[in-house]
This record gives structure tokens, C-alpha cells and sequence, in this order.
């Protein structure tokens, strides 16, 4: 027994690849309704005339079977049980025009249902589907292309379409343009139903990686970059949604950039339809990592209209695809003033509570971008905004732990929200993220205890009532991970300002592990290695004991580095330990004068 399935192309919209696993299989469940029993024995006895070889029969026998409701799971056991299946199958391969689109007919309706795609797909059917791509009739074309759309949804299926050539034919039927029209004529409305149902299909097969590419190699890009322009929302959406899901590879998004793409993009921000919204916001989602495309975002009048978007809360799909595209558009800090324009941070700390994990993610990293201007810290403050972003620290969600430790540590910057953050035990729960088994998180806590313990009162106090917090620090010195160990030494930077403090790191052997990074070409770790260096020579034998240890020659190769804030840290922890006679000695032999 198999379940129904809406048929709607929700799960199209959802991104995968050829590595991940196929769909889940429906649940069994009987239906006891003697009605559906009448159906089932109605198509059985139907399906003596398909397999009767008399074409007109069959017709009528394909027309029959189409009044049943074939979205009902009783009626496709029916089809299953009695071999119907591969008969409509067989009938694709028909010379006979009125079979072959019977059978499509009945194939396109059963194959929303997740078991009769895996069958249809077992018995051959995508191979046949492809080839009837080539057929001169055009409705024969959209309709194994709307059946393809179907049953590719497994990973196994969109290989099967690739291999057997039929991205190359889907794209083909991209081909047939009708876009500059508004009202169409008879002639084009078809052509346009054949590039929308070859569009669906590419929708589908985009979801692996290696269809993609096939696209693009299939001289895809442009043609889907010519439909964008069109006003029909029946093709944009899935025009939009291949996009969107292509937008993934690189190649896409330079091609999205340059082939004008941003501008019919923002465009239909402004559609009636909330799935267009949403696919569209989607795609500037995940084209937004390049800066060139945010300020085409920015240019053609974008920000907006994802601002306005905001006010749409009850559609959680299309606010994950919205708050999305703000956060990575919120990366240029043109982009944020407009934002604060538009009152997007406000709508933004309005929407903290009460969503789904994949909304929230995307709303902190966009208050998180956004705290790049002080002003903006400010109105997180008196919108309430900074109780549910400490709140969400106790979260187990690796992205979101990662985005609302960046926030909460940008608030931090400002000593009134500190205040705040401290009231609320912040500091506390961003330290015990320093144990979190994910180098993100713990890179992410450890950049935001920085600002905490720079602006607490009594901050010295405050980090020593974390029992066992310093040994904590100390001990993620041994890490792997270059960002987790960057982090931890300007965190060590800011606890060793406190004289008590110091002296409790070094008892936990902060001096031999820091120096132990010594020998790294990692600028961003060598610039915060010889900060924490410098302010760890502040105590007892500490400057002795970097040079025993072997850190003094390799910070004197830190002079030859490109990077200005290297140079200027380095000369401060070379100043501190030049203090001590026998390191001036080890650094006249390793060059430090000339350099």
C-alpha cells in the first residue's frame, strides 16, 4: 500500500545532491472505505481493454481510467497489482500519438506519489520519457517533460535522465521563446507551456551536482537568463527555482552577476506570487557571498523589498529565503545603512522568537553583519533585542550557536549592552561554548569573549568565578583548528590584562603552549599569537621562559610578513622580551636588526 503525496513541488524546492539519499519512502496505511474498493476493481476490469492491442480501445480505455481519482492510493495498488504499469509504460513506446498521451496523462498523475516514481523509474520509463522529448508533437513533449519533472525527484532518476541525454533535450526546449510577449497568441501560449514543463524538469534534475554542470555545459544559462525576463509566473517560478538551486556552483553565480540576472531578480521580489518571492530571495541568498552582487543588489533597488518582506512571518519558507538574503547582503557595510533606512533591524529583533532554526540562523547572522555600525548596536539595545539573543546561546544548533556568538559579541562592544549581557550570565554560557565539541563554535565564543571581558566591570573577577574557565582557555591552545586558535589567543590577550589572571594561565602552562605555535605562517594566528605573547611576558619569569622555550627567532620572522597588524604585534612582544638579555642575544642572531 502506498500514500498519497500533495504533488505540489515543495520538496523541489529543497536542495540536495547525487550523494545524499533518496527521498524517504511513504508510510503504509489500509483504507477501509468500500468505495475505493468499487475503484479498485473498476480499473481491473479497464485494464483488459489496455492490454487488448486495439488502439481505439485503448484510448477509451486510457480516457475511463482517467476519471478515477489516481491520486488515491487504492487505485495505484490497482494499476500496480495487475501489471498496469508496465503496460502504460509499453504504450510510450507506441508509434500511436493518442496512447502515448493517455498513458503520459495517467503517468504525470501517479507518479506524485513517491513508490510509483521508484517503479516507474525500475521499469524504464525516464529512458522512453527522454527520447519522447525528440517527438515533433508538442504536446507530447510537455507531457513526458511534466512526468520527468515527477519522478526525478530520487537521486537515482536525475542520473538515469543525464545519462541517457535527456538534460541536453530539457534544455532544448528551453528554446522555444515567447518572452517579450504579455498576451500571447494560441502558437506561442504552446511554446511557452513546452519551456515551462521543460524548466519543471530541469528543476528537479538541478538537484545533483553533476546535472548542474550538465545544464550549464548544455547551453542552459543564457536561455534560463532570457525566461527570467518574461512576466508569466507559471514559468518564472520554476526558471527562478532552477536558479536557485544551481546558484550553489560558482559558475552560476558569476553567470547570475554577469549576464544581468540581479535585476529580474530584485524585479520580482515585488511578484503577487510568494513562491516566486521566495525562490528569487533565495537566489540572491546564496549569490550574495560575492561582493560584486550585493551592490547589484543594492543598485537595482533590492534592499527594499526585502525589507518590506519581513512583515511576512507566517510564510516561514519564504522568511528563511528573505532573512537569508539580508544576512549576506547585510556583509557590505553600504547595504546595512540602507537596512537601518528601511527599519530592517528593528523588523529583524522583532522576529527572534517563535521561529523555525533555519529562520533564526539567518535572522542573528543578519543582526550580526548589521552591528558592523555602532548605531545599529544602539537600537538592537532598545528594541529588546539583546535578552533573546543571550537566550539562544543555550541552543544546541551548530550555525546558529556559531551566528549568535558573533552577535552577542558585537553587542558587546558597547559598555551598556555589556552591562546587559553580564545581568544576564552572557559571558558564562559564551564560555561554556569553549567546550563545545564544534571548532566554530568554539572560534566563534572565543572572538566574542574578547569584547565581553575588554568591556565588563570588574572583568577580572568576573572570569575568574568560571570554575576551571581558565584552564579551559588554556587547554584549547592545543587545538587544530587555525581559526579556534586565533580566537583563543586574543581571548588569552584580554585575560591576561589582569594581573591575577596571568598569574593563574600561566600556573596552567599558557608560556611552553603559545609557544609551541611559534613556527606558523598563519598571519591572522601570528598577529594574535604575538599579542597574547606580549602581555603574557607581564608576569614572573614568563619573558625567561618564551625564550627557553624557543619563541623569541620565530617571532623575529614575523617582521617579514606583509601584513601591517603583524608587524606592529610583533614589535610589541619583541619590546617585552627583549627585556630579558639572552633573548636580545637570540634575536641579533636570527637578524632582527637589519629587519
Amino acid at each position: 500500500l502506498f500514500s498519497k503525496t500533495s504533488g505540489r513541488f515543495e520538496d523541489v524546492s529543497e536542495s540536495s545532491s547525487e550523494t545524499e539519499e533518496d527521498e524517504e519512502q511513504p508510510v503504509c496505511h489500509q483504507e477501509g472505505n468500500t468505495d475505493l474498493l468499487s475503484e479498485y476493481w473498476g480499473i481491473q476490469k479497464l485494464a483488459k481493454y489496455l492490454k487488448g492491442g486495439n488502439p481505439t480501445a485503448t484510448v477509451i480505455a486510457l480516457c475511463s481510467m482517467r476519471d478515477f481519482n489516481l491520486t488515491q492510493e487504492t487505485c495505484q495498488r490497482a494499476i500496480r497489482d495487475i501489471g498496469c504499469l508496465e503496460v502504460l509504460i509499453n504504450l510510450l513506446d507506441t508509434e500511436e500519438i493518442r496512447c502515448q498521451i493517455g498513458s503520459l496523462k495517467i503517468l504525470k498523475e501517479i507518479s506524485q506519489n513517491a513508490a510509483m516514481r521508484h517503479e516507474i523509474a525500475d521499469l524504464g520509463g525516464l529512458q522512453i520519457m527522454v527520447k519522447i522529448l525528440d517527438s515533433p508533437d508538442k504536446d507530447l513533449k510537455c507531457l513526458a517533460a511534466e512526468t520527468i519533472a515527477n519522478v526525478a525527484r530520487f537521486k537515482q532518476a536525475r542520473r538515469t535522465v543525464r545519462q541517457h541525454g535527456g538534460i541536453k533535450r530539457l534544455v532544448k526546449l528551453l528554446e522555444y521563446i515567447s518572452v517579450g510577449s504579455t498576451s500571447l497568441t494560441p502558437y506561442q501560449a504552446k511554446d511557452t507551456e513546452i519551456a515551462r514543463c521543460g524548466a519543471l524538469a530541469l528543476w528537479s534534475c538541478s538537484k545533483s551536482t553533476k546535472n548542474k554542470e550538465a545544464i550549464r555545459k548544455a547551453g542552459g544559462i543564457p536561455l534560463l537568463a532570457r525566461w527570467l525576463k518574461c512576466s508569466h509566473a507559471n514559468i518564472l517560478t520554476p526558471v527562478v527555482g532552477t536558479l536557485q538551486e544551481c546558484a550553489s556552483e560558482p559558475s552560476y553565480r558569476l553567470a547570475i552577476r554577469t549576464e544581468g540576472m540581479i535585476e529580474n531578480l530584485v524585479k520580482n521580489l515585488n511578484s503577487e506570487h510568494e513562491e516566486l518571492q521566495m525562490h528569487c530571495a533565495s537566489a540572491i541568498f546564496k549569490c550574495a557571498e560575492d561582493k560584486e552582487t550585493r551592490d547589484l543588489v543594492r543598485q537595482h533597488g533590492g534592499l527594499q523589498p526585502l525589507s518590506v518582506l519581513l512583515g511576512n512571518s507566517e510564510n516561514k519558507p519564504l522568511l528563511a529565503a528573505v532573512t537569508g538574503a539580508i544576512w549576506k547582503c547585510a556583509i557590505s557595510r553600504e547595504n546595512v545603512s540602507k537596512f537601518r533606512e528601511y527599519k530592517a533591524i528593528e523588523a529583524l529583533v522583532g522576529l527572534l522568537t517563535d521561529q523555525p532554526e533555519e529562520v533564526l540562523v539567518n535572522i542573528v547572522g543578519a543582526l550580526g553583519e548589521c552591528c558592523q555600525e555602532p548605531i545599529n548596536r544602539t537600537i538592537i539595545r532598545k528594541c529588546d533585542g539583546i535578552p533573546p539573543l543571550v537566550k539562544l546561546l543555550t541552543g544546541t544548533d551548530q550555525a546558529l550557536l556559531v551566528n549568535v556568538t558573533k552577535a552577542v559579541g558585537a553587542c558587546a562592544t558597547e559598555p551598556e549592552n555589556m552591562m546587559i549581557i553580564d545581568r544576564l550570565d552572557g559571558v558564562r554560557l559564551l564560555w561554556s561554548l569553549l567546550k563545545n565539541p564544534n571548532p566554530d563554535v568554539q572560534a566563534s565564543a572565543a572572538w566574542a569573549i574578547c569584547p565581553c571581558v575588554e568591556n565588563a566591570k570588574d572583568a577580572g573577577e568576573m572570569v575568574r568565578s568560571f570554575v576551571g574557565g581558565l584552564e579551559l582557555v588554556v587547554n584549547l591552545l592545543k587545538s587544530k583548528n587555525k581559526e579556534v586558535l586565533a580566537s583563543v589567543c586574543a581571548a588569552i590577550t584580554n585575560i591576561a590584562k589582569d594581573e591575577e589572571n596571568l598569574a593563574v594561565i600561566t600556573d596552567h602552562g599558557v608560556v611552553p603552549l603559545l609557544s609551541k605555535l611559534a613556527n606558523t605562517n598563519n598571519n591572522k594566528l601570528r598577529r594574535h599569537l604575538a599579542e597574547a605573547i606580549s602581555h603574557c611576558c607581564m608576569w614572573g619569569n614568563n619573558r625567561v621562559t618564551f625564550g627557553e622555550t624557543k619563541a623569541v627567532a620565530p617571532l623575529v620572522r614575523y617582521l617579514k610578513s606583509n601584513d601591517p597588524s603583524v608587524h606592529r604585534a610583533t614589535a610589541q612582544a619583541l619590546y617585552q622580551l627583549s627585556e630579558d638579555p639572552s633573548n636580545c642575544i637570540t634575536m641579533h642572531e636570527n637578524g632582527v636588526v637589519k629587519v
